[in-house]
């Protein structure tokens, strides 16, 4: 397989691949991020990436977070290469749980998270790297199995047809943020078409569902020979698909990643009711 050339212009910019410690495979879709700037950018689906150079600092620490492998830094100073970097990762051995099989008599289906099919005004756009994680609540302390499959609400308008990453995470970070990767495994999906629900069957996965729920993420991602460099803000047009809201809920359960910069709470409000991205789960329920 040919891989695409960089074609960007190098001056003043970091660039470079990030590849698997063992197997040199590249790795599609990891965030890049400079500690001290604040700023990132993600990897492409062959694992190249480019990043302007630190301005705060001459001196900087540029940091790999990669989906199933440990975190990495890299110095950046002044004499070191940082032009055509190969960055190697190391994987992380992921413990597998034992498979319970139980009598599909005591299993049925709960939904968790939004239930409406209309959603509110306004929507949640992205950009590569940046994820919006909903928290599927279980709010009636049923007793959980296994996550059967995630929906997100499209919209109508952008590109709803890009690819985007299925991230689900455990409620254990910093004041209840998403932290802990229940998906271990790159799931990378394209829904048909805006205007409607898009579900992403994840039963093969065997997944637990944690007892108090669960946050479900969409990752906004980049491919082919896309390229974006660090402060989208500063320069931003809408890119991919977009998520669009809802007002279900009189509590903020939403947060937002960028990279750089971590995550963030989401406190908008209408009404009293809070601005919470459209996403739903669908679990096993276990009947005693």
């Amino acid at each position: 397989m040919l891989l695409p050339a960089l074609s960007f212009a190098q001056e003043n910019k970091i660039s470079g691949r990030v590849v698997d410690e063992k197997t040199k495979e590249p790795i599609p879709f990891a965030s890049i991020g400079l500690k001290e700037e604040q700023t990132g950018a993600l990897t492409n689906e062959y694992g190249y990436f480019q990043i302007a150079m630190p301005e705060k600092n001459p001196q900087d620490s540029l940091v790999v977070v990669a989906l199933g492998y440990f975190h990495k830094a890299v110095l950046i100073k002044p004499g070191i290469k940082i032009q055509d970097m190969i960055i190697e990762v190391p994987k992380r051995a992921i413990e597998l749980k034992e498979v319970k099989v139980i009598s599909s008599a005591k299993i049925k289906n709960l939904d968790l998270g939004s239930k409406s099919n209309t959603p509110g005004e306004g929507m949640i756009q992205g950009m590569p790297g940046s994820q919006y994680a909903f928290f599927v609540k279980n709010d009636k302390g049923k007793k959980l199995g296994n996550v059967r499959s995630v929906s997100f609400y499209i919209g109508e308008n952008g590109f709803p047809r890009e690819p985007f990453r299925v991230r689900l995470y455990k409620a254990d970070g910093n004041y209840n943020s998403p932290n802990t990767d229940l998906l271990t495994e790159n799931i990378v999906v394209s829904a048909p078409k805006g205007g409607e629900w898009y579900t992403i069957d994840l039963t093969q996965y065997n997944i637990e569902a944690p007892v108090e729920g669960f946050f479900v993420a969409m990752e906004w991602i980049v491919s082919g020979d896309k390229f974006y460099t660090t402060n989208f803000m500063d320069n931003y047009t809408p890119y991919g698909q977009i998520l669009r809201p809802t007002f279900e809920f009189k509590e903020s359960r939403t947060w937002n990643y960028t990279i750089g910069r971590g995550w963030s709470l989401i406190t908008l409000a209408n009404n009293g009711m809070r601005y919470n991205a459209m996403i739903r789960a669908e679990v096993d329920q276990i009947k005693d």
